[in-house]
């Protein structure tokens, strides 16, 4: 009976590990593209203006003012180009679903090259470093490439998002667009 006892103690222990590891792999995965923890309880601040967009210190749809800052870049972007609300809505979502709405200084798995706000290749077709690292420039980059997609006006936002960054997965952008909506119609008031 001892040594079965010894046997079940060594498996439980090895699969409190197992589920350990999977516990803090997992929150990692679904934490990177979330607001913050901290977004719950932004920082006061005082409101800063990006073009005619003020942002506040938040939250707004559980982001603070620093990724807030960044969603006005896009919609700044998008408006300079005569974008109006629902695509503005498809450019936060798919910074949302790349970096959080972070200028992420780092790739991935799918890009080590990767950089910004939407994650652009360093491929030639989003600019330089620094273009990529600004998310003005950054966004105009991905709104010029949406308008000129064939069609891009009948595309969900999901499909549209897809049809500029080519994710392995066409529907990675769709959990996001409750949040742009919101962050949208927030600022764009």
């Amino acid at each position: 009976m001892g040594r079965t006892l010894k046997i079940f103690a060594l498996v439980a222990a090895l699969l409190a590990v197992v589920l350990g590891v999977g516990v803090v792999f997992g929150t990692g995965i679904l934490a990177r593209n979330s607001p913050s923890a901290s977004a719950r309880a932004c920082a006061p601040a005082a409101p800063v203006t990006v073009g005619r967009i003020v942002v506040p210190a938040g939250p707004i749809a559980g982001y603070c003012q620093d990724r807030l800052i960044n969603a006005a870049h896009v919609m700044m972007a998008a408006r300079s180009l005569g974008i109006g609300p629902h695509t503005q809505a498809i450019g936060v979502m798919t910074a949302l679903g790349e970096s959080g709405l972070r200028v992420l200084d780092h790739g991935d798995a799918a890009g080590a090259d990767s950089r910004g706000l939407f994650q652009q290749r360093d491929n030639g077709a989003w600019g330089t470093y620094a273009d990529r690292m600004d998310p003005y420039i950054s966004s105009l980059n991905f709104f010029t490439k949406l308008v000129s997609i064939p069609g891009w006006k009948n595309l969900s936002p999901g499909e549209a998002a897809h049809a500029v960054q080519v994710n392995e997965d066409p529907n990675h952008y769709d959990p996001y667009l409750p949040r742009a909506e919101a962050i949208v119609t927030a600022l764009g008031s």
